[in-house]
């Protein structure tokens, strides 16, 4: 079986979508996730921070 150019893009669309759309997915739980609220908010609050 040949695979041409327009079989691989094709591919590379319907796939590519659907694992960057899972990625996606993932990495929004992951930040909405009740359990990582203090460290995002400690890190959120790095810039107002005073050098010494």
């Amino acid at each position: 079986m040949d695979i041409t150019y327009q079989d691989a893009s094709y591919f590379a669309q319907t796939y590519g979508l659907l694992y960057l759309f899972g990625l996606f997915v993932i990495v929004l739980i992951y930040a909405l996730w009740p359990k990582n609220k203090e460290k995002f908010d400690a890190a959120a609050k790095i810039p107002l921070e005073e050098k010494e």
